[in-house]
């Protein structure tokens, strides 16, 4: 059953998301704003996209016949790595076609979210801030941690490469940059140097992303039929 009005401004306060009903094809819209908040609540003055909420959203999308095709619109400041690394390979993963926009901002974790979708689009205004894995809280000075900081790291960097053009020496030298960001390690770019770089694969917006997606809805169908 169609949902209303109501309904939908419900899901859109509650959880960011909303299917497009009225173009060529049904779309799964979903935004990551914010922190990408994990096992631990971030402060509450932040807004923040909850994994434990994002997670059931793509089951639904994945296992929804209605739902043709999924949109991640994208403007974070990063978060929780295993989340955010979990939220990208559910759509990595996911058998129906998918775009990611970058608007604003796609810092740290959102990258993986960034490149996770078939296709990435990116603004020229927006940025991606590219640095090594943080850690918060108490911290062993043992070469234990250090190894575990490692395998963190070369878990973003290798899905990264994986689902982009960027390789991962290129990858690990942006991230460990020391003349870009003031007292920090890592590079910040813009839309058309994410491209540039193979981090994004295109140049566009919202029009851009649908058409794609609709695009990509109708080939798999024609190739069905005629199957």
């Amino acid at each position: 059953m169609e949902k209303n009005s109501e309904d939908n401004k419900q899901d859109i306060e509650e959880s960011g998301l909303v299917n497009t009903t009225k173009g060529r094809h049904t779309i799964h819209c979903l935004t990551v704003i914010g922190q990408i908040e994990g096992h631990y609540e971030a402060n509450a003055q932040m807004k923040t996209t909850k994994y434990e909420h994002v997670i059931p959203q793509l089951v639904s999308v994945q296992e929804d016949p209605e739902i043709k095709g999924l949109l991640v619109i994208l403007n974070t400041v990063g978060g929780d790595v295993e989340a955010g690394l979990a939220i990208a390979e559910l759509i990595r993963g996911m058998t129906k076609p998918s775009a990611s926009i970058v608007l604003g901002g796609g810092h740290s974790i959102g990258i993986p979210l960034a490149v996770s979708a078939d296709c990435s689009f990116i603004v020229p205004s927006a940025t991606m801030t590219i640095h090594p894995v943080r850690h918060s809280g108490t911290v062993l000075a043992t070469d234990q941690t250090m190894n575990y900081l490692d395998s963190i790291q070369q878990r973003v960097t290798d899905f990264v490469s994986d689902n982009s053009r960027i390789s991962p020496q290129r990858f690990k030298q942006l991230m460990t940059q020391t003349d870009d960001l003031i007292m920090d390690l890592g590079t910040c770019v813009d839309g058309k140097t994410a491209v540039k770089e193979g981090l994004i694969d295109r140049i566009g917006s919202i029009g851009d992303a649908l058409e794609y997606l609709y695009d990509e809805i109708d080939k798999r169908e024609n190739s069905e039929e005629t199957q």
